[in-house]
């Protein structure tokens, strides 16, 4: 699996931006991945279900199962948060990976960027920043895409992909 991550600020749009590629991915025979990282105390689970009745009884893990999707909820209960090499061993196969968040991870980014938003680019700092996808034309020493044509983007994520095998790790 390749794994390609998006940073940027909250609010920036990353989310969005994931949102509009995968569909183009896919639409290039790519199957794809996102693995979210969530700053956030966070629950899938609602107060009053099976499932959270379960793990408030002190269940490790609870996993919900049907015919169109199973999720397993896992509580760390004070134990340290799993590494991103961890997480993204947990993930089935498939060609890509995409992960947003996990900005300061050590792997090829594409930067969210919002002119407007006033956050300075991560970029100059980051030199695993490998594009800037923004609403303006900032000056970095990366290519920047248009944030508004996930076309451009998705075709660039392709190409680099193909022509960066040493710069984007392959996860077993």
């Amino acid at each position: 699996m390749k794994v390609l991550g998006f940073a940027g600020y909250s609010g920036s749009g990353k989310t969005t931006l994931l949102e509009r590629l995968i569909p183009r991915l896919a639409q290039r025979g790519l199957a794809v991945s996102v693995l979210k990282h969530a700053h956030h105390r966070f629950d899938i689970d609602q107060p009053g279900k099976d499932s959270h009745r379960h793990r408030e009884a002190g269940a490790g893990e609870v996993l919900i199962t049907s015919a169109h999707r199973w999720v397993l909820m896992h509580e760390l209960r004070g134990e340290a948060e799993p590494s991103l090499t961890a997480q993204l061993q947990r993930l089935s196969p498939c060609d890509l990976v995409l992960v947003e968040g996990y900005k300061h991870e050590p792997i090829a980014k594409i930067e969210v960027h919002r002119v407007g938003a006033g956050q300075p680019l991560l970029q100059p700092a980051d030199a695993h920043i490998v594009a800037v996808a923004s609403d303006g034309a900032p000056v970095c020493a990366v290519p920047v895409l248009d944030l508004n044509r996930p076309d451009d983007i998705a075709r660039f994520i392709c190409e680099f992909l193909e022509s960066h095998h040493d710069f984007i790790p392959a996860i077993p």
